[in-house]
């Protein structure tokens, strides 16, 4: 079923019906050639998800009707991935895969061991870019949110930002999995969860101790040394699978 995001005022349940406005309609009529009569799954990008049957569109508009209302696909926890600036285009696919492992939101961070640096035009430009990569990524992973794409955050502000959450940044210095596995044991529905991965170099020493300063807890990855476009993506998937098996065994 395809699935498509919109503001949560054009949705009426009183009346039971949706109304879908923007680029989407040309990619509905003309791309998919969907018609009256067909399926499509609309989410209020608030967490709430519904299948609808289309009813009729027009070149400005589609309008649907509400068959029911559907169980939110996204994690019980709010996580927020800190991502170093990478080289070329790998944040590209790194936001395309932490959308998909159930990140909430993406910050981009200019940290000392970074060689990217971004600035005005060349930053908006980016920025634009990243968050119509996120909302692809939502669509195709059927998430009922899209994903915030964050403006560039010096790495001081993004520590501070991260004061009070749990916290963890992946660190090659740090030894030992069982660490990790404990420190991901706190992680429950309800809390912000913050996770920090650096550029190509790590984070620099000074970094790292003041992140330690901030809260945040170093984790190990394993014996070997992840890229950084791997490192978070893992991280991630750890994770999403604790929580989601904690969700299962609530409902089961």
């Amino acid at each position: 079923m395809h699935h498509f995001f919109t503001a949560p005022e054009e949705i009426c349940r009183e009346q039971g019906q949706v109304r879908i406005t923007g680029t989407d309609v040309n990619h509905i009529r003309n791309v998919l050639r969907m018609g009256a009569g067909q399926e499509i799954l609309v989410s209020d990008g608030t967490g709430k998800d519904y299948r609808c049957r289309i009813c009729s569109m027009d070149k400005e508009q589609v309008e649907a009707q509400i068959l029911e209302e559907c169980p939110g696909r996204e994690l019980g926890a709010k996580i927020t991935l800190y991502q170093g600036l990478p080289k070329s285009d790998k944040m590209e696919l790194i936001i395309q895969k932490a959308v998909e492992l159930g990140a909430a939101r993406i910050v981009p961070v200019a940290t000392r061991n970074a060689v990217v640096r971004l600035e005005g035009k060349k930053e908006e430009g980016k920025i634009k870019r990243w968050r119509a990569i996120a909302e692809s990524a939502a669509k195709q992973s059927m998430r009922s949110m899209i994903p915030e794409v964050a403006s560039v955050m010096r790495f001081e502000e993004a520590v501070s930002e991260a004061e009070g959450s749990l916290g963890f940044f992946a660190y090659e210095n740090q030894k030992g999995m069982k660490e990790t596995e404990a420190l991901l044991s706190q992680i429950k529905a309800g809390r912000d969860v913050s996770v920090f991965i650096g550029p190509e170099g790590g984070f620099d020493p000074e970094e790292a101790a003041c992140a330690r300063e901030r809260g945040l807890s170093p984790v190990s990855l394993g014996k070997r040394i992840l890229r950084t476009e791997t490192a978070g993506l893992a991280l991630l998937s750890m994770i999403m699978l604790r929580l989601e098996v904690e969700e299962e065994r609530k409902d089961g």
